[in-house]
């Protein structure tokens, strides 16, 4: 997936636009950065969120924070009984640098918008907190929706549950020849991961050997292909097991695992719990 460059126009203010998308089957955007930060909360729906080189699940309630020119997009599952929506905050990547943003009083905030060149990933509970004043930016006055704003970011700053999502140190390569490099591997990887994937493929198909292939994706991902092939996989079956009834070593072969251990070594290793706990859980949330 190449990230295509989408300018975000402005209606409203030349520091932060508000904004609802709703759509009848998907989210409409492709893999895409943007110099203004992006906020985003997921009304409805739920699939699979590529931010960087992160690649995890979401549903409703998601409440992510993505940097300046940091790759991203959420892509919705098919056929589901509520049509996907989303409110998306964009901050103007001058937002940062304004002269009133450097005091002191402002130190917490600027801080977050550092860390958002990672990603970061809040919490249910902080999400549920601010959902209300979230929705409160599209109807207030041009001041006030200002200061919602700052209170918004002022109340991120003090969550507690989050995660980041990029590894530490990644950075995107924005040139069109890593780009192109990148998206032909993840295309490779859509159409081929449930099936045995060699490195010497691979790496053929990008016309690479395979030791300079791996030593590339190593540099722009800040992940080993192996490392990355596992999450893409994994991540499928999470999908596997909260759309279907099918059993687990059924969704191992599906997702592309030849080895029942060796998934249960990886679910483990990158959910941190079981497949069957994975299911549990979910079920137990929707409940709620």
């Amino acid at each position: 997936m190449k990230p295509v460059y989408r300018p975000i126009p402005s209606n409203e203010s030349n520091l932060f636009k508000t904004a609802i998308y709703k759509n009848e089957k998907e989210f409409e955007h492709p893999w895409h950065f943007h110099s203004e930060y992006e906020l985003t909360y997921i009304l409805g729906s739920h699939g699979v969120r590529y931010v960087g080189n992160s690649i995890e699940n979401f549903w409703e309630d998601d409440l992510v924070l993505v940097g300046s020119n940091l790759p991203h997009r959420w892509m919705n599952v098919p056929d589901q009984q509520r049509p996907p929506s989303s409110l998306v905050v964009y901050l103007n990547e001058e937002f940062r640098d304004k002269t009133w943003m450097q005091s002191c009083e402002f130190d917490s905030i600027r801080r977050l918008l550092d860390l958002s060149n990672r990603g970061i990933k809040f919490g249910k509970d902080v999400a549920l907190k601010l959902k209300e004043r979230c929705f409160e930016l599209l109807d207030l006055s041009s001041m006030d929706k200002l200061m919602a704003l700052l209170d918004i970011l002022q109340e991120l700053t003090r969550a507690n549950e989050y995660h980041f999502l990029c590894e530490l140190g990644y950075a995107n390569e924005l040139s069109d020849t890593n780009n192109e490099r990148i998206s032909k591997a993840y295309r490779y990887i859509e159409a081929h991961y449930q099936e045995k994937i060699f490195l010497a493929d691979i790496a053929a198909h990008l016309h690479m050997s395979s030791e300079y292939f791996s030593r590339f994706f190593k540099k722009i991902m800040k992940i080993s292909f192996v490392e990355f092939l596992n999450e893409y996989k994994i991540n499928n079956a999470c999908k596997l097991l909260i759309e279907t009834d099918k059993q687990i070593s059924e969704i191992c072969y599906a997702s592309g695992f030849e080895s029942i251990p060796f998934f249960y070594r990886q679910f483990k290793k990158i959910k941190n719990c079981q497949p069957s706990h994975y299911r549990l859980n979910y079920q137990r949330a929707r409940l709620k």
